[in-house]
């Protein structure tokens, strides 16, 4: 328990550092060195542009991931009758959820409350995922991944200019790293450049792993279960997908894909409405 706590604090402190070393490379030595083109206006210059398309991205990567820390799952134990004694610390133990008096509850040991649709928790975020969130948990996810693979392409360009290789062969990346220790081993290679091909590698797998899981959880989300709900085996009412989709992502789900907003009402603020 005290391990998980730690990795609580120390991953979304590795990923501000990721984000900034990221930010500085693009901006201060990708773009600068790659993107020299004095035919072209300054308004539709290659720089500007990409530029713009990474501040793009990473604004979004960035805001949704504010809102995801900020817009945390309400704590409905405070709204439920969790029994004394025993029974209480049953609850606080984890070993049982109220999904007798609301579906979809988990009590989170990490957070130390009680969440309806509750999906995981997300050390990056040091957050439960839930009603309120997964919207901008999913587009989170989206746009890390493309500011990855942004950060990748403009990565191996800068490379190839520096190092004067060539990446049409699909294997010279995977080439790229052991041959790369050795001539920085042998003092062939610069430290700077050997930190810029770690990070490629590392832009590569965080690109690919939000990739794959927002694709999961989209998958779940057309389907109406959660991840805590598959792994627990809950079986859980057939509804169209459609439904399903705007449940988290709501009827102006376009101007979520565009700027970081707000997630929707979470069904458990409908219930009480109701």
């Amino acid at each position: 328990m005290l391990v998980l706590r730690l990795l609580n604090v120390v991953a979304p402190a590795y990923f501000l550092c990721i984000s900034l070393v990221t930010f500085v490379l693009q901006i201060f030595v990708f773009i600068p060195s790659m993107f020299r083109d004095p035919s072209t206006t300054p308004l539709f210059s290659p720089a500007l542009l990409h530029g713009a398309l990474f501040l793009f991205l990473s604004a979004n990567a960035l805001g949704n991931y504010v809102l995801v820390i900020q817009n945390s799952p309400e704590d409905l134990g405070k709204d439920l009758n969790l029994g004394k004694g025993a029974e209480v610390a049953e609850w606080l133990d984890g070993s049982r959820s109220p999904g007798s008096a609301l579906p979809g509850t988990h009590f989170c040991r990490l957070c130390a409350r009680v969440t309806q649709r509750h999906d995981h928790h997300c050390f990056f975020t040091g957050n439960c995922i839930g009603s309120r969130n997964m919207r901008n948990f999913i587009m989170f996810c989206l746009y890390t991944s493309l500011a990855c693979l942004d950060s990748l392409v403009a990565g191996m360009a800068y490379i190839s200019a520096t190092l004067s290789m060539s990446f049409a062969d699909p294997l010279a990346f995977l080439a790229l790293l052991p041959h790369s220790i050795s001539q920085f081993f042998s003092g062939a290679l610069l430290s700077s450049e050997m930190f810029v091909i770690l990070m490629l590698y590392l832009w590569l797998g965080i690109g690919l792993a939000c990739a794959g899981f927002c694709c999961h959880q989209l998958l779940l989300i057309l389907r109406g279960q959660t991840r805590y709900q598959v792994r627990k085996g809950v079986v859980v009412r057939a509804r169209p997908w459609r439904e399903n989709l705007q449940e988290v992502f709501g009827k102006k789900w376009l101007l979520g894909l565009l700027i970081p907003v707000q997630n929707v009402e979470s069904s458990c603020h409908r219930q009480k409405e109701k």
